[in-house]
């Protein structure tokens, strides 16, 4: 295992578990178009991809057609409603806010999202945890999103890193990173973070003895 300078990380569901939220968000702005989004929808066609590919995809669903400006009229709608339903206390596991400084002494980091920057930098802000990260790649950041290489390329060229580990909780996530040349640490879920990512390291500096 090589040695990492920079580690990648995504935002929804792996530094927080925000996904069943933005659900919720979406549920409500959708239902006021006549569109009933469940979870299992959401769960696969949803998550890790960006936010116009999702809006499109959310618009076909519609019982009545429904265009994507006009579902794309709404996103503000869903950011404030979300950002305001999670900035007083944003989720992040306590074994994050306990890891990142820790990590922060030893590798360059940074957040690589496919969400916009509103619903990303805020919460981190929020949280006091956008100090250890020396970049954020958003949505609005890259032309071609996840599961393309652009977005973790940027992070990389950022942080003027070569050699950085993705941590990533998607399909489209993990593809991105290995498409960008990059190891991946894949995790179930942000409560897993911490313990998973720590355990990986360890056998990596274990190993290079």
């Amino acid at each position: 295992m090589q040695a990492y300078e920079a580690i990648l990380f995504d935002f929804d569901g792996v530094l927080l578990d925000s996904e069943p939220l933005h659900f919720a968000c979406w549920r409500q702005v959708l239902a006021t178009l006549g569109i009933d989004l469940d979870w299992e929808c959401y769960r696969d066609h949803c998550i890790g991809v960006a936010d116009r590919e999702m809006v499109a995809f959310m618009a076909a669903l519609a019982p009545m057609p429904v265009t994507f400006e006009q579902l794309w009229e709404l996103y503000p709608l869903k950011s404030r409603l979300y950002v305001e339903r999670v900035a007083d206390n944003p989720p992040f596991p306590e074994g994050t806010r306990r890891l990142l400084p820790a990590l922060s002494r030893s590798y360059k980091l940074a957040v690589v999202s496919s969400s916009g920057r509103k619903e990303v930098e805020p919460l981190l802000e929020a949280g006091g945890l956008r100090p250890y990260f020396a970049t954020i790649v958003a949505g609005e950041d890259v032309e071609r999103h996840k599961p393309a290489p652009e977005p973790y390329l940027t992070a990389a060229r950022r942080l003027g890193v070569s050699r950085a580990l993705v941590v990533e909780d998607s399909e489209p996530g993990v593809a991105s990173g290995l498409a960008a040349g990059f190891d991946v640490l894949r995790i179930e879920c942000a409560d897993r973070l911490s313990e998973a990512l720590t355990d990986y390291l360890n056998r990596g500096s274990q190993a290079g003895r």
